[in-house]
């Protein structure tokens, strides 16, 4: 059964969010920068439940996230339809360390768009996900990335060879 919440926004399940975040190519990690909120595009990757963004050791951003909560959101939308879809992730972030675990993650295939060496991970443990989504009332709703003209943030993912 499909809920909705008070705007008519279809409410999505846990699975339905974590299946969008899958196929999404970029995303936006908000985080703390000198006690003011902060957002910034990355690129990831969903590792089971846990959103995964590789950058420099060095950077605003690895500095950030370490042991802090922060949010994680991606989205799609088609203007020309006026369909799309948002999900938010919230847990806590942290580096990884262990070198047997950057070895795993170096396998996920994760590449930055941004320039220069890209080397340290940070992990956020999906602790609460939501999501809605808004469909054509003709439209069959579930968990799809919709097609069309986008912001871009939502693109799927090509299949893995």
């Amino acid at each position: 059964m499909q809920t909705f919440d008070t705007s008519g926004l279809r409410v999505l399940t846990r699975e339905e969010c974590l299946c969008l975040l899958s196929r999404a190519l970029i995303g936006r990690i908000v985080f703390t920068d000198r006690a003011l909120p902060a957002v910034q595009p990355v690129t990831f990757r969903l590792d089971g439940e846990r959103v995964v963004i590789r950058t420099s050791p060095g950077s605003k951003l690895a500095a950030a996230t370490r042991h802090t909560v922060v949010a994680f959101e991606a989205d799609d939308f088609d203007v020309d339809r006026r369909t799309g879809w948002s999900v938010t992730a919230v847990g806590h972030a942290r580096a990884v360390q262990d070198p047997d675990e950057i070895e795993r993650l170096s396998e996920l295939r994760l590449t930055s768009w941004a320039p220069g060496e890209r080397n340290h991970y940070i992990v956020v443990e999906v602790e609460q996900v939501t999501g809605r989504q808004i469909t054509r009332d003709e439209e069959v709703a579930g968990p799809q990335v919709i097609r069309g003209r986008s912001n871009g943030a939502g693109r799927r993912r090509p299949p893995e060879n």
